[in-house]
């Protein structure tokens, strides 16, 4: 893995965000790091001041539950999937929704934008992945291999690749440069359950967590298994790498977050205080601040 010397974490204030009315299901932050979203089972998308804490909107328009969130990475805009089978695309600056996007036939459970913000990527229970021009709204590629539902996705920092998740316990790697996508890819094997979360690292490294109880770390390139990170004693549900790429946190189907070193692949901490599951965890830009999102309705952000 990567070569960085090892630093100490030092968890400081628990900030509250809890006017949810159902489980919070996922967190992202804008990228100035000022705005933090939140999607929750209350069919609702929630738009926080990172700082302060202020509620700045509770936006509607899903007809069931509200499954990932996700921002652009101009700031512009963001997307959330829901259970009704679509995806939403709003513009920030008025809180309002500018697309619905259908095409699945189930539930949409993951999003991701394109670095370009062009493009967006989404998945879900029908075992699709359809690529979508953010722009027109418009389906662009229908890209078919998992055998079961897909739960991630993620572009490649050259936007070259694109990574899926699935339960069929694989992760997908499409081509992206190809012709059609759909007939370019290649499967990354060796979780022996659920693949339910994957992540990019800025440098190009993939990691993917699963049902297994493990954190695998990929080089996806040469299709390179680095490292496999055991600790969990409940599934993977949610992981993300800080900006500098020292450490990888990791939230499982339990009270604890985790945070691991990007050099030593050591658990360097626990992070404790959830009083239910926790759902989701993500780092703001500057790699300060990580929020866990927990089935008692509530995030807390964590200086």
């Amino acid at each position: 893995m990567n070569t960085w010397v090892p630093v100490t974490l030092a968890v400081g204030r628990v900030k509250y965000f809890s006017k949810h009315h159902g489980e919070v299901n996922s967190s992202a932050f804008s990228p100035d790091g000022q705005t933090l979203l939140t999607a929750s089972d209350d069919g609702c998308v929630y738009g926080w001041e990172t700082d302060s804490g202020k509620l700045l909107w509770r936006l509607r328009g899903h007809t069931g539950p509200v499954k990932f969130c996700r921002f652009s990475p101009d700031g512009r805009l963001f997307a959330s999937t829901s259970s009704d089978r679509t995806i939403h695309v709003w513009d920030v600056a008025r809180a309002k929704c500018l697309q619905v996007l259908k095409g699945h036939q189930r539930s949409v459970e993951t999003v991701s934008f394109s670095p370009d913000s062009r493009q967006l990527a989404s998945g879900g229970w029908d075992k699709r992945v359809i690529l979508w021009d953010v722009q027109s709204g418009q389906m662009l590629h229908l890209l078919l291999g998992h055998r079961d539902s897909v739960q991630s996705s993620d572009f490649s920092p050259n936007a070259h690749c694109l990574a899926t998740g699935s339960w069929d316990s694989t992760v997908h790697i499409w081509d992206l440069r190809a012709r059609t996508p759909g007939a370019s890819h290649h499967k990354l094997e060796g979780h022996s359950g659920n693949v339910s979360c994957l992540c990019y690292s800025p440098s190009g490294l993939l990691a993917s967590g699963s049902w297994d109880k493990t954190i695998c770390i990929w080089k996806p390139q040469t299709r390179s298994l680095l490292a496999q990170l055991k600790g969990h004693i409940t599934w993977v549900k949610s992981i993300t790498f800080s900006p500098d790429e020292l450490w990888l946190v990791s939230a499982g189907h339990s009270h604890l977050v985790k945070v691991w070193s990007c050099s030593t692949g050591k658990c360097i901490g626990t992070l404790k205080g959830l009083q239910d599951v926790a759902h989701t965890c993500a780092f703001t830009p500057d790699g300060k601040l990580l929020v866990s999102g927990a089935a008692d309705q509530s995030v807390r952000a964590r200086c």
